[in-house]
């Protein structure tokens, strides 16, 4: 299934994406998109009924905003140098071990929102990632097998970052990670019977229409399932949480000097296989 959130912001309604291209509404079934629901087998059981059956109304996506697919998102676990190839193009060696950082759920918006440059930035860059959602409760996992079987499903992640801030202002990475509108997500929540191996996924991002990042996901040096055991070995993955799991070769940081960082005015696409495409037009904070 393809779940999404339409409205204004901050006022969703739960929707479903059918396969001809239809938007449905959920909201008779489901009061949100959320970990809640994720969790719960019986109300996603409702909703393939009622998708199968032909029940649920459609609605009219004529200037319908497209939200974030998922609410009340605990928390955003992030992979960094998760691509053997990024890796390469920032000089840096393949970890031995996943880095992890965290993005603040509030950093979410729709995937075609605005995303702000912040004050004073001179180096903000661009991410397409696989953003994987957590379905059920994970902690000490055995197995990236099991690491699978806790996914509800994948979504497209923009994780965008300003390099001065995370690289050249000290401490952790998480002041150019948290910036307002830095993690534009969606347009779909695609659960994870329909992405049968999230390592054959193509991604890629545009910059005014010049084509910046063309990877795949069969570069990640920890696979997803892999990913999802390492990190419920440091904390609990509940229903809801989200993991960003890297970028391939590509951002600005990766291009010689001058690097084309990202200024106000610009339009940024994204999409990953299956997973849909975004659309931002970047603006000043």
């Amino acid at each position: 299934m393809k779940l999404l959130r339409v409205g204004t912001a901050g006022r969703e309604r739960p929707a479903l994406l059918d396969p001809d291209g239809t938007l449905r509404d959920l909201s008779g079934l489901v009061t949100d998109i959320d970990g809640t629901l994720l969790a719960d087998e019986d109300a996603l059981g409702r909703i393939r009924s009622a998708a199968e059956a032909g029940d649920l109304p459609a609605l009219d996506a004529t200037g319908l905003r497209t939200g974030p697919p998922l609410a009340r998102i605990g928390k955003i676990v992030c992979i960094g140098l998760n691509y053997h190839d990024h890796a390469r193009e920032t000089g840096a060696e393949p970890p031995a071990e996943p880095v992890i950082f965290f993005k603040a759920p509030d950093t979410v918006v729709g995937p075609d929102d605005t995303v702000l440059i912040p004050r004073g930035s001179v180096k903000t860059d661009w991410e397409v990632e696989l953003a994987v959602v957590i379905g059920r409760t994970a902690r000490y996992l055995e197995s990236a097998e099991d690491g699978l079987a806790h996914v509800a499903g994948y979504a497209v992640a923009h994780d965008v970052s300003e390099r001065e801030f995370q690289i050249e202002r000290g401490g952790t990475w998480d002041k150019g990670k948290n910036c307002e509108t830095f993690n534009p997500l969606g347009p779909w929540l695609v659960t994870a019977d329909e992405v049968p191996d999230p390592q054959n996924l193509n991604l890629r991002l545009w910059v005014n229409g010049e084509l910046k990042q063309n990877g795949t996901t069969a570069e990640q040096i920890f696979p997803v399932g892999e990913v999802v055991r390492y990190v419920s070995q440091f904390m609990t993955l509940h229903p809801g949480d989200v993991i960003n799991t890297g970028t391939p070769a590509g951002v600005a940081m990766g291009h010689p000097e001058p690097k084309p960082y990202l200024r106000a005015g610009d339009v940024v696409e994204l999409e990953v296989t299956g997973l849909g495409r975004q659309r931002q037009v970047l603006a000043q904070a």
